[in-house]
């Protein structure tokens, strides 16, 4: 179905023949024709051959005959190649009957580990935890999708030091007034007024400490007061997944305390293996290739002089298990870019231990801050971080307010459906669409306009396409025959073909601004389309052939933005 692959496949062996071994034939969409292929460019020297003498042998040997209305030698050894119309049709109307839309399930499916949002209990989610939610949920949409065995995995702050002066203040507060505060969603009101007291108590802050000797030691009074924080906390996480419309559940919950146990074993493996050295009091790893700016080794301290652990031994151990115990071959860390340089000395100590090696790999799939207009990080009025069910519930508001601007007709519960779908898919997208490794800014004009790369004008072709359906009175043919001949309808059935493509590409990158970028071309290609291609006023074979050209181009707006997480309203 994937029309590059196609033209590929068959330019390949062609020139082979010419090369005498084989050739990247480098096809890639054109503005002189349908796609190009610069080759013989580069064959020329190796060759010591014209290159348009190599590009015309190729023509005469490729078999194209059947696929290509033209294939031409232009320019210093381009060559050109014109997709018949019939060719590009019978291509179009295969991918229309194809439950997949001609992207298959992957040959050897992986079990995949994908670490991701990992808020902190006791505390609530802010906008610093909104991209690593949204990136890692389209991660583990796409791999499942293609087959593969996806384990979610919701690395939560749940264990140190810190919960001494939590259970201490739950215990001070009583735990059903605690229990109904936390229930309420006003974790940082809690755990700012436990921080107070553990700042400005000395006999509070031994209490605390007393507390953390306790947890740590299994007390079951203790635990029973620390379970009761968690469960509070994840059911507010929840909450908030669901708002965001994102596929983490309790079930995908693991957090720090569940590797506690392990931190013992994969220190004394990294001893026995030879690989922990004593520095300042701490036992520490030092991984190969890291080095600090004198030029020293960086140590990773696995565990601290006081005898505790730190986040490092957690991360090994957590990752020791994945590719032990779980059989993961896949494990990506969708964490912020500032944490790039520790995820390099942990993969590469699990890799001195043996814990990662091929066909295991690890990826830290990093990325940028959300800025406010001004351009420095997204604060608050009063200077804080910004709580994400704000954001959410304003982006919720304003395309509500939108949805009942443009259809007065929709009753309440419609218009804040579609509200939600516009709300959360602008937020998403405007994430999603652009180079994760950069930093964007949050413009609400911008991400709730109809026009431009941004979900809701994504949606709103989806929504005409229904409309186009309804209007006619007339269920989806997908089976009938597609025969493109109008330039605007070659070029909506070439993009349609570039769809598997594209989602290969992105799930071995994990560059989802490709797939955004691709289904923004879709729609563009679909407007013109509609504008120059009556539908509705064409009758017998045409009408035929649009319909389905639209009931296509509708499936894979609609699974390509569900990859993303994104919803696509029948009416906008």
């Amino acid at each position: 179905m994937d029309l590059e692959k196609v033209l590929s496949d068959r330019l390949a062996p062609a020139f082979a023949a010419v090369a005498g071994g084989p050739v990247d034939p480098v096809v890639r969409r054109s503005q002189h024709a349908d796609f190009q292929s610069d080759a013989a460019l580069a064959l020329a020297r190796r060759l010591d051959r014209s290159p348009r003498a190599i590009a015309a042998e190729v023509r005469d040997r490729a078999e194209l005959a059947d696929l290509c209305a033209a294939v031409e030698v232009s320019g210093p050894g381009f060559l050109n190649l014109t997709v018949a119309d019939r060719a590009l049709g019978d291509l179009v109307s295969a991918l229309a009957v194809d439950p997949r839309l001609g992207v298959p399930v992957a040959d050897e499916p992986e079990t995949v580990v994908v670490d991701y949002s990992a808020p902190n209990v006791a505390k609530e989610m802010h906008v610093g935890h909104l991209r690593s939610t949204v990136i890692g949920d389209a991660a583990a949409r796409l791999l499942e999708w293609l087959g593969h065995r996806v384990r979610r995995a919701n690395h939560l702050g749940d264990w140190g030091t810190p919960f001494g002066m939590l259970i201490e203040h739950l215990v001070d507060r009583g735990e059903a007034e605690a229990a109904q505060e936390l229930s309420m969603g006003d974790l940082d009101a809690f755990y700012t007024a436990a921080r107070a007291k553990f700042d400005d108590d000395e006999a509070f802050r031994e209490r605390s400490r007393l507390r953390v000797v306790a947890l740590q030691g299994g007390d079951p009074a203790t635990v029973r007061l620390w379970r009761l924080l968690v469960a509070q906390s994840e059911s507010y996480f929840l909450t908030v997944y669901d708002l965001l419309d994102v596929t983490l559940s309790r079930a995908d919950f693991r957090g720090e305390s569940s590797y506690h146990d392990l931190l013992a074993p994969t220190v004394a493996e990294l001893d026995r293996l030879g690989l922990l050295r004593r520095s300042d009091g701490a036992d520490c790893v030092f991984p190969p290739g890291s080095v600090g700016r004198d030029g020293e080794p960086l140590p990773l301290i696995v565990r601290k002089s006081d005898g505790g652990y730190g986040y490092p031994a957690t991360d090994l151990a957590a990752l020791r298990h994945r590719t032990g115990t779980l059989g993961a071959t896949r494990l990506l860390y969708v964490v912020g870019l500032p944490q790039r340089r520790h995820f390099e000395m942990v993969f590469a100590s699990a890799g001195q231990a043996g814990w990662l090696a091929p066909p295991a790999r690890a990826e830290h799939v990093g990325f940028g801050s959300i800025l406010g207009p001004d351009g420095r990080m997204l604060r608050s009025r009063a200077g804080g971080a910004v709580k994400l069910v704000g954001l959410l519930t304003e982006a919720v508001q304003r395309a509500t307010a939108l949805a009942r601007e443009r259809n007065p007709e929709l009753g309440e519960a419609e218009a804040a459906e579609v509200g939600r779908a516009v709300g959360i898919g602008a937020i998403k997208y405007a994430d999603l669409s652009g180079d994760r490794h950069k930093d964007y800014v949050l413009d609400w004009e911008r991400m709730l306009a109809l026009d431009g790369n941004t979900a809701p004008y994504l949606q709103y072709a989806y929504s005409r396409i229904r409309s186009i359906f309804r209007r006619a009175g007339v269920a989806a043919r997908p089976d009938a025959a597609v025969v493109p001949t109008e330039p605007a309808e070659r070029a909506l059935a070439i993009e349609l073909l570039g769809f598997p493509a594209v989602v290969d590409e992105v799930a071995g990158s994990l560059e989802f601004h490709h797939l955004a970028t691709y289904l923004h071309r879709l729609a563009s290609a679909f407007s013109a389309f509609y504008e120059r291609c009556p539908v509705l006023r064409s009758e017998g074979p045409v009408l035929r052939s649009r319909l389905a050209l639209c009931e296509v181009t509708g499936r894979v707006l609609h699974q390509g933005l569900h990859l993303l997480g994104i919803r696509t309203p029948e009416r906008l």
